[in-house]
């Protein structure tokens, strides 16, 4: 049987499918998982990023995280400008805009904190990037990171400028990430066109 001529093509037909229907079931039963852990990874971005939710190295599980990410952060709304908000009592403490686009390498996602006052950043949170590791990747520590907390926006066609590292920085500027031009360059464009957009749509507070 094995002589035949078709039976090469009958035999590979098969081992094809077998594999494509075990990867299809395992890409059906994972799916799920994969996006789970996504949705929380943007949790606790977002907490990252509003005052008082999720200290830098503070220890808590994945169920009391998306607990406390439901219990105190508010979804976007109409005055919001497309912004996840934190209330007290009804008073406005902080937004948290989503923010995407392309790196160097892939997509990078993250989190801006902005204060009521609508101009003040609290912090900045990436959950999702694949840029160079010891390079570009650095936009995700925490010393590249802290350098937003406190900066003011400007309404203008830049309301962050990142400048060299060694600069000299003013309110509105940070340094940008040694040997890392690039994934520098695309990520003040993603922050600018995120905050110039979300500008143009927030509201005022009453």
């Amino acid at each position: 049987m094995t002589e035949k001529k078709w039976f090469p093509i009958i035999y590979m037909f098969i081992i094809t499918a077998v594999f494509s229907f075990v990867l299809i079931g395992f890409t059906n039963f994972t799916s799920a998982r994969v996006a789970a852990n996504q949705r929380l990874a943007f949790e606790k971005a977002v907490l990252a990023v509003l005052p008082g939710l999720y200290p830098e190295g503070e220890k808590i599980s994945s169920l009391d995280l998306h607990q406390r990410f439901v219990d105190k952060v508010l979804p976007p709304d109409e005055t919001s400008g497309g912004a996840y908000t934190l209330r007290d009592s009804g008073k406005l403490i902080a937004y948290a805009l989503p923010i995407s686009g392309r790196g160097f390498w892939a997509e990078i996602k993250g989190v801006i904190g902005i204060s009521a006052d609508q101009k003040t950043i609290t912090a900045v949170s990436f959950y999702q990037q694949n840029e160079t590791p010891g390079l570009g990747a650095e936009i995700a520590k925490p010393e590249f990171r802290k350098q937003f907390h406190g900066k003011v926006i400007l309404f203008s066609d830049k309301p962050l400028a990142f400048k060299r590292p060694g600069e000299q920085l003013d309110a509105h500027s940070i340094n940008a990430v040694t040997g890392a031009t690039q994934t520098c360059t695309r990520l003040e464009k993603i922050i600018n066109d995120a905050l110039i957009n979300w500008q143009k749509q927030v509201k005022p507070e009453p």
